[in-house]
């Protein structure tokens, strides 16, 4: 009976300390990510940038720079300059821009020019918006006195828009500056990605994990990039052919909400507003308007034939992943969900090629 008794409190004494354990590991925790949360956005970014830039950083070393520190500085001052100096001409062009409005405001020089006659003979709200369109033309203060409340609506979101665009950008130069300092140390974060993703998965599938992960990143990357860079160069070319002002920065814009993950229409729309506003409605600014808006949609395209090249995942798993994660995540989701479904993917299909039976004909299995 005292054997019993014994491997019993034996038993309950180990299982206690096994709770214990548990639990203050999970304090532990618990604590360490409530202590990271606040850097959390800034050091996925890092992450994503790093392993985006490092086959850059890779060449640059084993080239014309002969140490890991000063590749990663060169290549941060330079995308910090790429990124800067657009940025600030943008701003600058629409500081004048509100200037130049306002002063006409001031002065009861600004006039909207009066529609063309063929815009009441547009289907279905061909009669409205010229009405409209005329009286804005004829005497504009009843109608900005009449849409006050709305324009203050419209005011305080743009505001918002802006201080959120500035912030992200903010996050973006600092989450820029720590990727330099991930590359400057890449090899060894590779290695420990590789002792991580074995420690989790095993020793057989870490380094393939870690690799898909890595070839995902850069491949979603690479494609929100280049697709921005083409849907830049198809509206660009429409802008300047048609002559609108300032139809380099605003192509500049495109390519900027482009990367982050918004629609290219909020340049394109307003653009052929202020064209058809000025020029009328004719063969050239209705082809200019098709041409545009057809070009700022282009991203629709192109998603689909370059996202996921290079990964060893069917093409739609990552396009799925991107457009889930982005939806749910917002424009980090937009790496992290082709990320978790590519490996989700490929986990489970070693699990179910993971069989007794696996690679052996049907008609030679023993029932």
């Amino acid at each position: 009976m005292l054997p019993t008794l014994t491997s019993e409190k034996t038993l309950s004494r180990g299982l206690l300390d096994v709770l214990i354990r548990a639990g203050l590991i999970t304090i532990l925790a618990i604590s360490c990510f409530q202590i990271f949360y606040p850097f959390l956005n800034l050091m996925v970014w890092s992450l994503i940038l790093a392993i985006t830039l490092y086959p850059v950083h890779v060449k640059l070393r084993n080239g014309m720079l002969r140490k890991d520190s000063y590749a990663a500085t060169f290549i941060v001052v330079v995308a910090l300059i790429i990124i800067l100096v657009p940025t600030w001409l943008l701003g600058n062009a629409v500081a004048d821009s509100l200037d130049r409005a306002m002063e006409m405001a001031k002065s009861g020089t600004f006039q909207i020019p009066p529609p063309a006659e063929s815009v009441a003979a547009w289907p279905l709200v061909g009669k409205k918006l010229y009405d409209f369109w005329l009286q804005a033309a004829t005497d504009l203060t009843p109608l900005v006195l009449k849409f006050t409340p709305q324009l203050k609506g419209v005011g305080v979101a743009l505001l918002g828009v802006v201080t959120n665009l500035g912030a992200g950008l903010l996050i973006f130069f600092v989450a820029l500056i720590v990727a330099g300092i991930f590359m400057a140390f890449g090899e060894l974060g590779s290695r420990s990605a590789v002792q991580i993703a074995s420690r989790i998965s095993g020793p057989d599938n870490g380094p393939k994990i870690a690799e898909l992960c890595t070839a995902t990143i850069r491949a979603v990357a690479q494609g929100v990039v280049g697709i921005a860079f083409i849907q830049m160069l198809l509206v660009g070319v429409g802008f300047v052919v048609m002559g609108i002002p300032a139809a380099g920065l605003l192509a500049l814009a495109v390519l900027l909400l482009g990367i982050a993950q918004l629609p290219a229409t909020l340049i394109t729309v307003p653009v052929i507003a202020f064209v058809i506003a000025t020029q009328g409605a004719n063969v050239g600014t209705i082809i200019f308007a098709v041409y545009v808006f057809v070009a700022g949609l282009a991203d629709n395209v192109l998603k689909p034939l370059l996202l996921g090249r290079g990964v060893d995942v069917p093409m739609p798993v990552v396009l799925i992943g991107a457009l889930g994660g982005m939806v749910t995540g917002g424009v980090i989701g937009l790496f992290i969900g082709p990320v978790l479904l590519a490996v989700g993917y490929q986990l489970f299909w070693r699990w179910v090629e993971d069989q007794p039976n696996a690679g052996v004909p049907p008609e030679q299995i023993e029932p």
